[in-house]
């Protein structure tokens, strides 16, 4: 973390704010040049890269230390987790959701040594979407056979072997005092799991996240945040009613997200820090490394 400016002591008013559909919702890639270019939403002074914690460094007393990952994609064998507190994991923990892989990741997550972990679906867990299996069990779909020959009873209540952390699906929980909220949901993108259209569909969830989290937890990044991948990439593939959200009405300390892997890193609008902590690569290789972050402790807990 820079020093000079920590951005999870930063003031943050928050107030009573709607949100709508954004003007420009429907062309996520013209929304981020006309913000960026006529408000510089997205560059400095608004926002700034954050330096990742080394891992020997000493957690501040009177704080907790949160280390996230995303899109582990099955991949989990080697990934050297650092010490912390509680273990935030975006989504894509698996590759199509089948129980074998579920069961493969809770096994590891038992064997974590963090006092509390958090977890959320991904669009590749795809059996965690009711609606999108009610569809598939109806079509002989070529891209998921694995997927669509599970019987109903295999994954029905897929989420009941996830008994090493805690799952959110648009619900939230208070962990030491941090209240925690959590959201599948990305724009539409190949007809995957927890797809959903631009505009009123995505804000619909979206606004259904509380006012007064201190950490939300999504699996695909707003418009914006993180878009300076390996390639340049994901300028226009982040979600603009989830950023108007963010920025406008819930104001978390901390933003937790993956999905898009080219886009790993740490920003901060001087409010809230964003992290996208996908641990695959864009060739699905799973080396980033966790991303530690240091929250002070709520005075309340």
């Amino acid at each position: 973390m820079k020093k000079q400016d920590p951005p999870q002591i930063v003031a943050c008013y928050k107030g009573k704010v709607t949100i709508t559909v954004d003007e420009y919702s429907s062309n996520p890639t013209q929304a981020f040049t006309h913000y960026n270019i006529n408000q510089s939403r997205f560059q400095p002074p608004h926002v700034h890269m954050v330096d990742p914690i080394p891992y020997d460094t000493s957690k501040p007393a009177g704080h907790t230390r949160f280390v996230c990952v995303s899109d582990t994609h099955s991949r989990t064998d080697g990934i050297q987790m650092p010490y912390g507190d509680v273990l935030l994991h975006t989504g894509d923990f698996t590759e199509l959701g089948l129980p074998s892989e579920v069961k493969k990741f809770n096994d590891w997550l038992g064997g974590l040594p963090y006092e509390f972990k958090v977890v959320i679906a991904g669009n590749h867990e795809l059996t965690f979407d009711k609606d999108f299996m009610a569809e598939l069990v109806k079509q002989d779909y070529y891209r998921f056979p694995s997927v669509s020959k599970l019987k109903p009873e295999d994954f029905d209540n897929v989420q009941s072997l996830l008994t090493n952390c805690v799952y959110l699906q648009d619900s939230d929980v208070t962990v030491k005092g941090f209240r925690i909220y959590g959201a599948p949901w990305t724009p539409w993108f190949n007809g995957w799991g927890f797809n959903l259209p631009r505009g009123q569909s995505l804000l619909d969830k979206w606004n259904q996240v509380p006012e007064g989290i201190d950490i939300l937890m999504t699996h695909g990044p707003p418009l914006g945040f993180r878009r300076l991948g390996s390639k340049g990439a994901a300028a226009g593939v982040g979600c603009v009613e989830l950023l108007n959200t963010v920025q406008r009405r819930v104001r978390p300390k901390l933003h937790a997200f993956g999905g898009i892997h080219e886009g790993y890193g740490i920003m901060t609008d001087g409010c809230t820090t964003y992290i996208n902590a996908s641990t695959c690569t864009v060739s699905f290789q799973p080396t980033n490394p966790p991303v530690v972050f240091d929250l002070p402790n709520p005075q309340s807990s």
